[in-house]
């Protein structure tokens, strides 16, 4: 297995590494119109941000005050190596030491069986945000 380490940052100090990873999984691969993948909400979430054991920046999330996981994206060539369920399971622990008692997330529909996966369920009805099929789902974090 490759390796690889999940860190826990801000967009202050690592905004150039994660803003990297997003275009390039967001904006340049998915088409996500880059005025939509930029927002205020980056400045006060907590980031997750996947390292190679170079250092290199491969894959991130970040963690938003509320209680909502979003900007989830792996680098292709790290996908199938473990990277997004590490990232997850960071991410899960990082909202249950914040005191959350519920993480909820957006997921792109053919990444909902990840999430499934992980004890998430979908909760209403499939939407489209970006111009891309998306389903709210949520877990418990009791």
């Amino acid at each position: 297995m490759p390796d690889f380490s999940i860190l826990l940052t801000d967009w202050a100090h690592d905004a150039p590494k994660l803003a990297a990873i997003r275009r390039t999984v967001f904006i340049d691969e998915q088409g996500v119109p880059e005025a939509l993948e930029w927002d205020a909400d980056d400045a006060g979430a907590v980031h997750l941000l996947a390292v190679d054991g170079e250092g290199r920046a491969i894959a991130c999330a970040r963690l938003l005050p509320d209680g909502h996981l979003g900007r989830m994206a792996v680098l292709p060539a790290w996908r199938g190596h473990g990277v997004g369920r590490a990232l997850l399971a960071t991410a899960l622990d990082a909202a249950r030491g914040r005191g959350h008692a519920m993480l909820r997330l957006s997921a792109q529909t053919h990444a909902a069986g990840f999430y499934a996966r992980a004890g998430f369920v979908a909760v209403g009805s499939e939407y489209e945000e970006a111009g891309i099929p998306h389903v709210a789902m949520q877990k418990d974090l009791n």
